[in-house]
């Protein structure tokens, strides 16, 4: 990421912000409400500006603070949400923010802040106006089509069930492979039944799979524990993470 990419997406941002703009709603005669436009819209783009503000400057920036207060889609929230977009390219036009810093916010970075952030996007989303229907986070499945969004904001080439090499006589797929940052994901949910030793034999057996993967120069194991099955997180990640130290990362959410 340089400072003229970050320049553009900021820009095409201010876009799609002033494009809800126009998706004003007035409340009806005699009613006391502020305007407000399309929530879906201004939500999903609420949560893409703020989370590529985060990826280059710090929540304690005063950019991000003021974004912060406007998450309710009142047209004078978007409004306002606009305007600190356009003093963010104003100042990268400047040269008053600068995005060397963003270069060292690696990719094993960003995918953590995926990870720490998931159960809270997954919860969300259960909450919907009037009750819409909605993603459940019920399996594997539904876990590899959440994160495979949230991938999206962060990584340009995102591949699905990549074949892995022939390994012990057999080949299978990989849920995810980031091709340009050479990372394997691999996506595990706790179910009943599943004992915290079936779930560390399963992910030795992905570790020795992936090793022999032309683009895996790392391998990430997401286990997904909305349940808090697992009785010793700490204990599997600590274990295959030091035995594999430098290849893998496990990595179990929500660890409370």
């Amino acid at each position: 990421m340089d400072q003229e990419k970050v320049l553009q997406e900021i820009v095409s941002l201010i876009g799609e912000g002033k494009e809800i703009l126009m998706t004003k709603v007035s409340p009806p005669p005699g009613f006391i409400a502020a305007d407000t436009v399309n929530a879906a819209l201004y939500a999903g783009w609420y949560a893409k500006s703020l989370s590529f503000l985060n990826l280059f400057l710090s929540d304690e920036n005063e950019f991000v603070h003021n974004f912060q207060l406007y998450r309710k889609n009142t047209h004078k929230n978007a409004v306002s949400s606009i305007s600190i977009l356009e003093a963010v390219a104003e100042y990268l036009k400047k040269g008053y923010i600068t995005v060397s810093d963003a270069d060292a916010i690696d990719c094993e970075a960003e995918l953590r802040r995926i990870f720490s952030r998931f159960h809270r996007v997954a919860r969300q989303l259960r909450s919907r106006h009037n009750g819409r229907t909605t993603i459940e986070i019920d399996d594997e499945y539904d876990v590899q089509d959440l994160l495979h969004a949230l991938l999206k904001l962060y990584f340009d080439d995102v591949r699905a069930e990549e074949w892995t090499p022939s390994y012990a006589g057999k080949s299978a797929r990989v849920d995810f492979l980031l091709k340009n940052e050479k990372v394997v994901i691999e996506v595990k949910k706790t179910r009943k039944g599943l004992t915290d030793k079936e779930l560390g034999d399963q992910l030795i057996v992905d570790v020795d799979r992936y090793r022999v993967h032309p683009d895996c120069k790392k391998l990430i194991c997401y286990v997904y524990d909305p349940e808090a099955r697992i009785g010793n997180p700490e204990g599997i990640m600590n274990d295959l993470n030091e035995r594999h130290k430098g290849f893998v990362e496990v990595i179990i959410e929500p660890l409370n």
